[in-house]
């Protein structure tokens, strides 16, 4: 069994098509909290309101840390997604983390972000675009079979 931590950008289905490619394997998947308000507001809602926005969000991101520390600690493979969207510096903060812990990292971006991204790319044990590639290397590696050619 493999413990997969996915990491990075919450606006797109990445995460969900992932898991329902890899129904059929022996995987765990954990993930950062993926609704942004309450991963915002986390903080603040368990350990009391903030009137500035820098201690606001200063609560939150430590509260979040607690659970990223943890779950990319636990797993065996980190895949992170960096989306078109928005700039996803904590993605890159925790690629960084994954491989200073010696972690199987697999990378996930469009071609655009390949030069803004390189030194986090050349950290990497995989680069890929697209959701079913991160399957493909999951099945390889717990089974051992290519993908199916058409």
């Amino acid at each position: 069994m493999l413990t997969v931590y996915l990491s990075g950008e919450i606006h797109t289905d990445w995460r969900e098509k992932i898991l329902e490619g890899a129904r059929d394997l022996n995987v765990v998947f954990t993930s950062a909290v993926t609704d942004h308000a309450a991963s915002d507001d986390c903080g603040v809602a368990i350990m009391g309101a903030e009137p500035d926005k820098f201690w606001h969000d200063n609560k939150g991101a430590k509260l979040n840390a607690i659970r990223t520390r943890k779950g990319i600690e636990k797993a065996d493979i980190v895949v992170v997604r960096f989306g078109e969207k928005y700039k996803q510096w904590n993605a890159a903060f925790d690629a960084g983390y994954a491989a200073a812990l010696g972690k199987s990292l697999v990378i996930m971006h469009s071609a655009d972000h390949q030069h803004a991204l390189k030194e986090v790319d050349a950290a990497a044990l995989a680069v890929v675009k697209e959701p079913n590639q991160v399957v493909d290397i999951l099945r390889y590696v717990l089974c051992g079979t290519l993908p199916k050619t058409s």
